[in-house]
């Protein structure tokens, strides 16, 4: 196995990421979102049930992921941004958003993991492998798990317009919804194709939109933010989304499987375009280019041949050169949040945010 990933040496200090309290944020949220969420399948099964074993598959399955030990980042920046705004507003608000963003989650992940041919997220089976058991049939699985996606893109549509909020506050959170959306397929597309211009670029619109930026500016509309507030909340979000989705690369060469619900090499095995190949294949000579070549994209490639492109992911510098990287992003997402008219809580939460996502080991 791997050794443990890094973390970055950000420019954040421990003071300030303890006075953030984040992690204490993140329990709060997951405890609120996932009551929420309980609730919702629980409706949905009890709908299910009349139209036979198949669509309550369809649905279990969905629950099944959704309820898997998701680390529930997205609504807990979306209620420090929310509180950042207005640290008076009511936090059901935010709770009720935070459950129809980890309903965006799922939709992404379950088709995700049907392109990648990834069977395993979270640590459980992925929902077409799900499926495919109840068919007896991976093609009958496959399509169902499509459907599934689609299903949660529905219910999170219908869980964010129920919210009560004040004025236009719920039709700009839909808007912005439909936009992060597109964006992440955007991003998707371009990965699928393998052909990034811009690897930064990709993991923007892949991640950086539902992951950071996103969630941030849902809470802070819906806190009743005006232009500069969200402005200068994006300024501090899209730098931070591309920096957690470098950390997501380190973790997919580097992590523990246990720690990242993920098999070990899956990234290189399914061809997943990161910055560590990208900077790999930008230092190596040519016999060490075609051992990268030769393997990233190989599903049938070995444990072995998996140890060695890591290996040159850290002889060549490549890791080194994304931990500097990721660095200089999280120094600018915190630069960007000085200043301005936003509440000490909301403040310490996001920059303690700034910490835990680009700093975390799962």
């Amino acid at each position: 196995m791997p050794p443990r990933a890094r973390t970055a040496s950000v420019s954040l200090s421990k003071k300030q990421a303890e006075a953030g309290n984040f992690d204490a944020l993140l329990k709060q949220v997951r405890r609120e979102v996932e009551t929420r969420l309980t609730a919702l399948f629980e409706q949905k099964l009890v709908d299910a049930d009349p139209l036979g074993p198949d669509v309550v598959a369809l649905v279990d399955a969905l629950r099944d992921l959704t309820m898997r030990g998701g680390k529930r980042f997205r609504p807990a920046l979306l209620v420090a941004a929310y509180r950042a705004v207005d640290d008076d507003a009511p936090e059901t608000v935010a709770f009720d958003a935070g459950a129809a963003l980890e309903l965006l989650q799922s939709y992404l992940l379950v088709h995700d993991d049907w392109m990648d041919r990834d069977d395993i997220r979270r640590g459980g089976p992925a929902v077409h492998a799900l499926l495919a058991h109840h068919f007896g049939s991976r093609t009958m699985g496959d399509a169902s798990a499509l459907l599934a996606g689609d299903y949660a893109s529905a219910m999170a549509l219908e869980a964010l317009a129920s919210i009560e909020a004040t004025g236009d506050r719920v039709a700009r959170t839909i808007q912005l919804f439909a936009r992060i959306q597109q964006d992440a397929i955007r991003g998707q597309q371009i990965d699928l194709v393998g052909r990034p211009q811009n690897i930064e670029v990709m993991h923007d619109l892949k991640t950086g939109s539902y992951t950071v930026r996103g969630p941030m500016l849902l809470g802070a509309i819906l806190a009743g933010a005006g232009p500069a507030t969200l402005e200068r909340l994006t300024r501090f979000a899209n730098p931070l989304g591309v920096a957690f989705q470098l950390r997501d690369d380190l973790l997919g060469a580097f992590g523990h499987p246990k720690e990242t619900g993920k098999p070990f090499g899956s990234d290189i095995r399914s061809g997943k375009k990161t910055a560590l190949a990208d900077e790999a294949l930008s230092r190596v000579g040519v016999s060490d280019r075609h051992a990268l070549t030769d393997t990233i994209g190989r599903r049938d490639a070995t444990d072995g041949e998996i140890k060695t492109v890591v290996g040159l992911y850290e002889r060549c510098g490549a890791r080194d050169a994304v931990e500097r990287r990721l660095s200089q992003l999280v120094k600018k997402a915190t630069s960007a949040l000085a200043g301005g008219e936003l509440s000490k809580r909301g403040m310490g939460w996001l920059l303690g945010a700034a910490a835990t996502l680009t700093a975390r080991e799962r």
